[in-house]
C-alpha cells in the first residue's frame, strides 16, 4: 500500500490511528462545554477555565455532536476536565473536527502511552464517521499530549530525511500505527531529495524514507 492509503487508514484508527465518526444533534446541546464549566463535586463552586484564543464556537452540527459526546463520555467518567472545540492546526484540512479536554484529570484521560485518549477518539471517530457520510478527520488531545507527540515525531522524520538525502541510503521506521505514518508522510511531503511509502501489513506496517536518485528495491538502514 502507498501513503494514500495510510491518510486513509489513519481515519479509522485510534489515536492514531484513526478517525471515524457521525452523529446528529443541535450545537445549542453542547454551548456549556464550550464555555468551559467544569462539573465538580456537589457543594463546590465550578470553576472556569480561562478561556484560549484557539476556543472557537463552531456551526459546523458534526463538530458540535463530537464536542458533545466527548464533553459525555468525560462527565460519565466522572473526571474532573474540560471539553471544546480548536481551530484546525495549521497544514491540516479545513473539515478537520479538533477537540481538546484539559483539567486535573486530563493525565487519566491521555492513560500509559495514550491508550485512553487513543480509545477515546476512535469511539468519536466512529460516531462522526458513520457509514454514508462524508469522512471527516477527527482529533481529540489532551493537555496538547498529541501535538507535541506529532511535533517530535515529525521533527524526527524532518532529520531522517536530511540523513537519507546525504547518505543516498533508504531509512525505515520501526513499525508505526496509521496516525503516526501520517504524521511522517505529511511531515516529508514537501522535502526536498526524498518520497515515502510505507511497507509491510497490519501491525508490522513502517514508513520508508526513499531517496529520489534510489529505488525502492535497494536496501533499507533503519533509523538510530
Amino acid at each position: 500500500m502507498t501513503e494514500n492509503d495510510d491518510l486513509d487508514d489513519a481515519a479509522w484508527d485510534s489515536g492514531d490511528e484513526g478517525e471515524a465518526e457521525d452523529g446528529e444533534t443541535e450545537g445549542g446541546d453542547v454551548s456549556h462545554a464550550a464555555a468551559g464549566t467544569e462539573e465538580v463535586a456537589d457543594g463546590e463552586r465550578p470553576r472556569k477555565r480561562r478561556k484560549s484564543q484557539d476556543d472557537y464556537v463552531s456551526a459546523d452540527p458534526r463538530a458540535n455532536v463530537a464536542l458533545k459526546f466527548v464533553t459525555d463520555v468525560i462527565r460519565e467518567m466522572e473526571m474532573e476536565c474540560t471539553v471544546h472545540l480548536r481551530r484546525p492546526q495549521e497544514g491540516n484540512a479545513d473539515d478537520e473536527i479538533n477537540i481538546e479536554i484539559a483539567g486535573r484529570d486530563a493525565g487519566r484521560i491521555i492513560g500509559k502511552k495514550g491508550q485512553v485518549l487513543q480509545a477515546l477518539q476512535f469511539l468519536t471517530h466512529r460516531i462522526i464517521n458513520r457509514p454514508g457520510l462524508d469522512r471527516r478527520h477527527i482529533l481529540v488531545d489532551a493537555e496538547g499530549y498529541r501535538s507535541r507527540r506529532d511535533n517530535s515525531l515529525a521533527t524526527m522524520a524532518q532529520r531522517l530525511g536530511r540523513q537519507a538525502v546525504e547518505e543516498g541510503k533508504i531509512i525505515t521506521f520501526e513499525p508505526m500505527n496509521p496516525r503516526d505514518r501520517r504524521v511522517v508522510h505529511l511531515a516529508l511531503a514537501k522535502f526536498e531529495g526524498v518520497i515515502t511509502r510505507s511497507d509491510g501489513e497490519g501491525d508490522d506496517r513502517r514508513v520508508q524514507i526513499i531517496p529520489v536518485r534510489r529505488t525502492a528495491g535497494a536496501g533499507a538502514a533503519a533509523p538510530n
